[in-house]
C-alpha cells in the first residue's frame, strides 16, 4: 500500500470491530478446483487475469486480524476504449462465507485496489471487491491520468463502481452458485462519496451503505482548497505549524471539555482574535494577517459576487493533532500552501481535470466563473449530493453517514447540510438514512475523541434484523492502538441529538451517558 493511505485514513472507523461474530448465513464448503475454474468465466468487456487459492493467514495484530483463505480474483473491465478499470474480488472458502458481500470505497484520486480495507471484511466472512477506479497511481493526490481521458474521469466518478459490482457479483454466483443474500458498500472520504454515489445512481445494488466522511461535494470542496490557500499566502497570512498548539488551545478553552474535544461544535463561537499579539509576534499569538486567514478557513468559501456560500468552513479543535492542520490545510511553509494534501488535490484536480492545462495557476481560482463552470461540466459526473434517495428508499436501502467534527479535510457541516437537503426533499428519513457526528474525531480516524465506529455491525442489524440505530458506541484508545486498550467509549446520537453526560457515572464510559435534544445554538 502506498505511503499515502496512512494520510488518506481509508481504513479508520469504516470497518471497525470486524472481528466480532456477526453470524453465518450461507457457505457450504466448494469442491477442490471452483476457484481455478473462475478462469475461464464471460463476462461483458471484462477480462479475468488471475485466479488463486491464497491460503488461511493467522492474526498478526489487532490491526491485521486472520484470515481465512480465499479464492482471489483479479480481473479489468473495459466499457469504453480509453477504460482500464482494475479489480479485485476475493470469496471465503471451506464454508467461511457468510453469504454477505461488502464492496469497499477508496481514498484521495483512488489509483490502486483497497486491499487493506477489503482484508477487514475477509475477516469477518465476507466476500469481498474493490477496485482502483479506472486509472494506476501510487500517490492519492495525483490526478495527471485525467488529462485527455475523459472517458477515465467518468469512470473515477462512477462507472468503476458500477462495473465492479457487476462483476464482483457475477464472479460470487459463479463460484457460490448463488448470488450474496445481502450486499453492503462501505467508504470514507472519496469512498463516502463513493458510497453516496451508490446510492443515488444505482438505488437497487446494495442493501445497506455506510458513507463516511463522504467528498460527496466534490466540485465545492476542492474550490474551498484554493481559498484556504488564497488566505494563507495572502501577504502576512501564514499560519504555521508551530502556532497551531496555540489556536488549539484557545479553541478548546472557549468550547471544549476535560478530555479536549469540543462536544458540539453547533455552538461554538470560537474567535482567534482572542490571540492577538500585543506585542512582538511569537507562536503564541496571532497577527491581524493571521486572524483573517483562520476568519477564512473557519468560515468557508464564498462566491464573492452573489454572497453565496460555497462550502462550509472547517470547525476549531482538533488544529494542532497529529493528521490535523498541519497535513491537510496549512503545511510546512507558506510557498504553494506548504503542500498541504488540500494544496495538492486542489492543484491536481483544477489543472488535469477542469482546465486540462499542467500550468493552470490553481491559487488564482475565481469563485464566481470558475466555480460555476466546474458545477456545469463536472458536478453531474463527480458530485453525489442530489437530495432524492427516493429509489434507494423503496428499495429497503439502509443508509448511516458519520463524520468526524474535527475533521481537517472535508468539513462536517456539509454533511449536515446534505442531510438536511435530502431530510427538506423527503421528510423524516429515521427509517433509511441516519447521520453521525464524532466529536474529536479527524479524517476517517483519528483526533482527541473517539473514533473507532462499529459502523458495519451497525448497518447489517439495521438491514438484516430491522434494528435501527440512535447510537453507534465509539471507542478510543490509547494512543490509537488497540494494542494498548481502551481509554474511553462515548454513544454518538442519531443526529440532531446529541450525548450528554448523566452527572453522576464515569464520563468514560458510554453508559454514563445519554442521548438528548440539543439546546439550542447562542444567538
Amino acid at each position: 500500500m502506498r505511503a499515502m493511505t496512512t494520510a488518506l485514513a481509508l481504513v479508520g472507523p469504516i470497518l471497525a470491530g470486524l472481528t466480532l461474530a456477526m453470524g453465518t448465513l450461507a457457505g457450504p464448503a466448494r469442491a477442490a478446483g471452483a476457484c481455478e475454474d473462475l478462469a475461464s468465466l464471460r463476462l461483458p468487456h471484462v477480462s479475468i487475469t488471475s485466479v488463486q487459492v491464497v491460503g488461511a493467514t493467522p492474526a498478526l495484530t489487532p490491526a491485521a486480524p486472520a484470515l481465512p483463505a480465499v479464492c482471489r480474483v483479479l480481473g479489468v473491465a473495459r466499457p469504453t476504449a480509453d477504460s482500464q478499470i482494475r479489480f479485485e474480488v476475493a470469496i471465503p472458502e471451506n464454508g467461511a462465507w457468510n453469504g454477505r458481500y461488502l464492496q469497499v470505497g477508496n481514498g484521495g484520486f483512488a489509483g490502486e485496489i483497497p486491499e487493506r480495507t477489503m482484508a477487514m471484511g475477509l475477516a469477518a466472512g465476507f466476500a469481498v471487491a474493490g477496485t482502483d477506479d479506472g486509472h494506476p497511481s501510487a500517490d492519492g493526490t495525483d490526478a495527471s491520468w485525467a488529462l485527455g481521458h475523459p472517458e477515465k474521469v467518468v469512470d473515477f466518478g462512477y462507472r468503476a463502481l458500477k462495473e465492479t459490482t457487476d462483476a464482483a457479483k457475477a464472479i460470487i454466483r459463479a463460484y457460490a452458485g448463488k448470488a450474496p443474500r445481502y450486499s453492503y458498500f462501505a467508504g470514507c472520504s472519496d469512498g463516502g462519496r463513493e458510497a453516496l454515489m451508490e446510492v443515488q445512481r444505482y438505488p437497487g445494488d446494495f442493501d445497506g451503505v455506510v458513507a463516511g466522511d463522504p467528498a460527496n461535494h466534490w466540485t465545492h470542496l476542492l474550490a474551498d482548497a484554493a481559498w484556504n490557500v488564497q488566505a494563507l499566502e495572502a501577504p502576512g497570512g501564514y499560519v504555521g505549524a508551530a502556532k497551531l498548539k496555540a489556536i488549539e488551545a484557545a479553541a478548546l478553552k472557549a468550547c471544549g471539555d476535560q478530555d479536549g474535544v469540543i462536544e458540539n461544535p453547533l455552538t461554538c463561537r470560537f474567535d482567534p482574535a482572542v490571540l492577538r499579539c500585543s506585542g512582538a509576534e511569537t507562536d503564541q499569538c496571532l497577527t491581524d494577517a493571521q486572524i483573517a486567514t483562520l476568519r477564512r478557513i473557519y468560515g468557508g468559501a464564498v462566491d464573492p459576487k452573489t454572497g453565496k456560500r460555497v462550502l462550509w468552513g472547517f470547525d476549531p479543535g482538533g488544529e494542532a493533532e497529529p493528521g490535523g492542520w498541519a497535513t491537510w490545510i496549512t503545511g510546512t511553509g507558506p510557498g504553494a500552501a506548504g503542500h498541504a494534501l488540500q494544496y495538492r488535490f486542489g492543484d491536481n484536480f483544477f489543472k488535469y481535470v477542469q482546465f486540462a492545462d499542467p500550468n493552470y495557476p490553481f491559487p488564482k481560482l475565481d469563485f464566481d466563473a470558475d466555480v460555476a463552470a466546474t458545477d456545469a461540466k463536472y458536478a453531474g459526473i463527480l458530485n453525489a449530493y442530489a437530495p432524492d434517495l427516493g429509489a434507494f428508499r423503496k428499495h429497503g436501502g439502509k443508509l448511516i453517514q458519520y463524520h468526524g467534527w474535527a475533521d481537517p479535510a472535508i468539513p462536517p457541516r456539509d454533511s449536515i447540510e446534505y442531510f438536511g437537503r435530502v431530510q427538506a426533499r423527503m421528510g423524516d428519513t429515521a427509517d433509511f438514512y441516519r447521520l453521525f457526528l464524532a466529536p474529536g474525531m479527524l479524517h476517517c480516524s483519528g483526533g482527541a475523541g473517539p473514533n473507532v465506529l462499529p459502523t458495519l455491525q451497525a448497518i447489517t442489524a439495521w438491514v438484516e434484523q430491522g434494528k435501527a440505530p440512535d447510537v453507534l458506541v465509539a471507542t478510543k484508545y490509547r494512543s490509537d492502538s488497540p494494542a494498548l486498550g481502551v481509554e474511553r467509549t462515548r454513544p454518538l446520537c442519531a443526529y440532531p441529538k446529541l450525548a450528554q453526560w448523566d452527572g453522576k457515572g464515569e464520563r468514560d464510559r458510554a453508559e454514563s451517558w445519554r442521548c438528548a435534544a440539543p439546546p439550542p445554538p447562542p444567538a
